[in-house]
């Protein structure tokens, strides 16, 4: 198949498109490289460097004849959104619907959407959320997120796009920027390899199901069958808060820095907990990489990628 990854140069993106040439698929990427980066593409993938807001779009989409849209793209800080909601919904509502109308026009088979389980549901009422609970983002980016969900289901019952949606837990591993707004793992692992201090924002006991991105890119693998449609969580089922991690990763890194605690952030909820039962019951995708173990192994990676430098 033919497939277009949105946001193919960065974090997520860049591993959906190594995956997917992998599995013999055609891959082209379309990034505007505002937070991806060059060295990210898979130079068996084609790339055109433009902004899924660009009017341009659509005549990509008519030359590429795209079978599936895998779309990652989006300005991806909550607190940003929190800070500029207008400039959120531009990349993220706005963007999106260019690339929705390009499908509608050139015959799109399928989109694979990026939503979010750790800000669409907001305060949850039951520990971890399935996909039945209440959606009540607290963020502009949660509400962006969900936006999308019910502009993907027009779209699939008026124009028959046949369309995923999965909600990501909080994803980690290699390739997060370190120097990002966003990412606690790799922002902590980042200022620890580096002797700089992390800072733990509140009291450090805000919780998030933490999902390794093997196990992301295997749930958008799964998403190319046709029997998985509909809205999916992609996460662990397990919370873990920020004290816990900060402390694994100076054990990891062999950081001497200790506790540390700024104030809490506006937007951000208390607890984040997804169920990931629902995708196991239709094509029995579960998680592999057990939270200390993914930690492990990005730690390795920046270990090795600092003693690259």
């Amino acid at each position: 198949m033919k497939i277009c990854v949105t946001g193919g140069a960065g974090f997520i993106g860049s591993h959906l498109a190594d995956k997917f040439i992998e599995l013999g698929h055609q891959v082209v990427i379309i990034d505007n490289l505002s937070s991806g980066m060059l060295e990210n593409i898979n130079k068996e993938a084609k790339f055109i460097e433009i902004d899924i807001n660009s009017d341009k779009i659509d005549s990509i989409f008519r030359e590429e004849k795209f079978d599936i849209i895998c779309h990652q793209a989006a300005q991806m800080n909550v607190r940003f959104s929190v800070d500029d909601p207008r400039n959120d919904a531009m990349n993220n509502i706005v963007g999106s619907l260019n690339l929705y109308e390009a499908a509608k026009n050139h015959k799109v088979k399928k989109v694979i959407f990026a939503s979010s389980g750790g800000t669409i549901y907001g305060e949850q009422y039951v520990f971890p959320a399935d996909e039945s609970q209440p959606t009540n983002p607290c963020s502009p980016y949660g509400i962006a997120k969900l936006a999308n969900e019910k502009y993907l289901y027009y779209y699939s019952q008026s124009y028959g796009i046949a369309t995923t949606m999965l909600r990501y837990g909080n994803v980690y591993g290699p390739r997060q920027n370190p120097k990002g707004e966003a990412g606690v793992v790799a922002i902590f692992i980042g200022k620890m390899l580096s002797g700089e201090q992390p800072v733990i924002n509140g009291d450090g006991l805000i919780t998030r199901d933490y999902v390794f991105i093997d196990d992301v890119v295997s749930a958008n693998v799964k998403s190319l069958d046709d029997k998985v449609e509909g809205i999916f969580n992609v996460g662990t089922g397990i919370e873990t808060n920020v004290n816990y991690i900060f402390n694994k990763l100076k054990e990891l890194t062999g950081a001497s820095c200790e506790e540390f605690h700024g104030p809490a952030k506006i937007g951000e909820q208390r607890r984040s907990v997804i169920s990931p039962q629902k995708l196991y019951e239709i094509c029995g995708w579960k998680p592999s990489v057990d939270f200390d173990e993914g930690l492990r192994l990005t730690v390795e990676y920046y270990k090795a990628a600092k003693a690259m430098q």
